[in-house]
């Protein structure tokens, strides 16, 4: 996808770095940074340099090929594993992704470990970009039914950032809107801001100006009125991690839409690659729901003056915050998901029919 004209994707290998686009700066700056060590990677999982479940699958992939780049031996190896894995707890990807890394490296010559290790990296990230493609093309389908009963711009209301930034390329939730948008269908997103980190105001309008597709910001309280008013013919959104019977764990908010989505017979759909699927948990009280600083609720940053980033405090000084960063959408509150091999029911029966 495109940054002033120009085609990027979030993540790629170049003079034994890895480099990443700096989340934490835009939109006000464009920031190119490299990650030299596995602790780098690390670092930038936890504060949100990358972000997004599949983003954070691939950077954990590269991680583990530089902790190879930096030392070769099992013992740094397993602990640099554990590491990434805990450096976020609740996207599933990470572990997915850190798990095939290991076992494509179990019983490698060490002489032959990085470029394996390297060349696993790119196939995770290939294969993402590649399945996000995919859901784009599957969901498709669904804006071009709306599309030929209304004739008219297709209202889409999204949560969180789930766009080519949370991924590799394409994005989840908002790729069926960019091959719509290519299509020539016309389109208008409701973007929520997304408190605290405001990823939504910040990420999901960003890249869709930059697409040249008409948006607007709003705040997030403001989706159900919208749909009230019959001002949003679909919502869609990611998710970090969705269980096997349908339940979708995802951006504290999404729950909250899916109510009123629901309540005003508006369609809910959610866009995930498999890797996004946790087959192993059965029940939505086991996911873990990260807690994160608190800083994120009680400042926010923005450009003064000076063209300078600073950050504020806007809450009282005695005031407790909690800022929990996932809620879960229960399955009967989710229309369909989409995915990389089609469509499915928000069941267990719905994805076993695509994923045997």
């Amino acid at each position: 996808m495109k940054i002033e004209g120009k085609e990027y994707r979030t993540i790629w290998f170049e003079n034994n770095v890895v480099k990443i686009i700096d989340q934490t700066k835009l939109p006000h700056q464009f920031v190119i940074k490299e990650l030299k060590t596995v602790n780098d990677a690390i670092n930038a999982i936890k504060v949100m340099e990358v972000r997004g479940a599949p983003l954070i699958g691939g950077t954990a992939a590269y991680g583990l090929a530089l902790a190879v780049q930096e030392n070769n031996d099992p013992e740094f190896i397993k602990k640099s594993a554990k590491e990434l894995i805990q450096s976020r707890p609740t996207a599933i990807n990470l572990k997915w992704a850190v798990d095939r890394m290991i076992k494509k490296l179990t019983g490698i010559n060490s002489d032959q470990l990085l470029s394996i290790a390297l060349n696993e990296a790119k196939e995770i990230c290939d294969e993402d970009e590649k399945f996000c493609e995919n859901i784009g093309i599957n969901g498709l389908k669904v804006i071009e039914e709306i599309y030929n009963k209304k004739k008219d711009t297709v209202n889409i209301l999204t949560h969180c950032n789930a766009g080519w930034l949370a991924t590799i390329n394409w994005g989840t939730a908002t790729s069926p809107i960019y091959h719509a948008h290519k299509k020539g269908i016309p389109v208008h997103v409701w973007v929520d801001e997304t408190r605290p980190r405001n990823q939504g105001a910040n990420l999901t309008s960003y890249e869709l100006n930059e697409e040249e597709i008409p948006n607007t910001i709003i705040a997030d309280n403001t989706g159900g009125i919208l749909m009230q008013r019959g001002e949003v013919d679909m919502c869609i959104v990611g998710t970090d991690r969705t269980l096997s019977n349908g339940d979708v764990c995802n951006k504290i908010g999404t729950y909250l839409k899916a109510l009123a989505a629901h309540d005003n017979n508006v369609p809910f759909y959610v866009a995930l690659p498999s890797s996004t699927i946790d087959w192993d948990t059965k029940d939505a009280k086991d996911i873990p729901i990260e807690e994160r600083n608190s800083e994120e609720l009680s400042h926010v940053e923005g450009i003064d003056e000076n063209n300078k980033i600073k950050k504020v405090l806007i809450y009282p000084t005695k005031s407790k915050v909690m800022n929990l960063a996932f809620d879960v959408t229960p399955a009967k509150y989710v229309t369909r998901l989409i995915t990389e091999r089609g469509i499915s029911e928000a069941s267990f029966e719905g994805l076993k029919k695509l994923f045997k």
